[in-house]
């Protein structure tokens, strides 16, 4: 695997855990130079840290006791394409979301598909374009605030 490849699939990881750790700020400053598409076909597109920052405070529940949303994403079945210029990529992956919390058992509760784009600034790959696609669905209602 290319340093290029292995520097893109890190960024899934890292949008993961800052999810799961509850850091919403730390994940949508992940998204500064990049817009959120609908994963719906309805066109929407969210930009800004801000502006992802208040659709994931909107919609996803954080519990008091730890600060995090009880959560754990598993991304996986990552395949990268850089581009030949070197400085653009794509990527392609599944995430299943698992989560556990009082009176709800540890269980998947959402499969998605992740279509994402990255460019290279300055030597370091970032977040260009992220599409997610929702294709399974679980008991979400320990998770969401607002229904997808």
């Amino acid at each position: 695997m290319s340093s290029d490849s292995y520097e893109i699939q890190s960024l899934l990881y890292e949008y993961a855990f800052h999810l799961d750790s509850g850091d919403l700020q730390e994940m949508a400053n992940m998204f500064a130079h990049a817009k959120f598409v609908a994963g719906d076909g309805s066109g929407v597109e969210i930009s800004g840290v801000e502006n992802i920052l208040k659709l994931y405070k909107e919609h996803t529940r954080i519990y008091s006791d730890d600060g995090t949303p009880h959560t754990q994403h598993v991304t996986t079945n990552a395949i990268v394409k850089v581009e030949p210029d070197g400085v653009h990529a794509e990527c392609k992956s599944y995430a299943i979301v698992f989560q556990s919390a009082d009176d709800f058992p540890i269980q998947p509760i959402i499969g998605v598909q992740y279509f994402d784009k990255f460019e290279k600034a300055d030597g370091v790959w970032r977040f260009s374009e992220r599409k997610i696609v929702s294709r399974l669905f679980g008991d979400l209602s320990k998770h969401l605030l607002k229904s997808i």
